[in-house]
């Protein structure tokens, strides 16, 4: 598998263990200081994303990874731009929407992780 294919279904795993709410998936799937700009302009680091889930402010009820997704290979990282869809509710609020992602991975022991993720709201088709 090369490196698109390799960063692509890292992608697929993490819309996969957002919509299980797999903490340890996704804790495995990043690095130590990943970091997460949320749609609203907030930052999140890899311990305060994690805890959506473990405190339950965050339910995801569907998270679909589309199939759009432009990979850059710069060696020992990569930027994959795509777009998910997600149906969700914060702190009893709905969640819901179709966002882009820039994922940022690096390659480290031979497996691609997660260094970060910057989403934004997606109103086009």
């Amino acid at each position: 598998m090369d490196t698109q294919d390799q960063v692509r279904d890292l992608c697929r795993r993490w819309a996969a263990a957002e919509q299980l709410e797999d903490v340890a998936a996704l804790d495995e799937m990043s690095v130590a200081d990943f970091a997460v700009v949320g749609p609203a302009g907030f930052v999140l680091d890899k311990a305060a994303w994690l805890d959506r889930y473990r405190t339950g402010v965050l339910r995801t009820r569907s998270m679909v990874w589309q199939d759009e997704v432009a990979v850059r290979d710069y060696g020992d990282a990569a930027i994959a731009i795509g777009r998910y869809v997600q149906q969700a509710e914060y702190q009893g609020n709905p969640a819901d929407g179709r966002f882009r992602s820039t994922h940022f991975a690096v390659l480290r022991d031979g497996r691609w992780l997660l260094a970060g993720l910057h989403l934004s709201t997606s109103v086009g088709p």
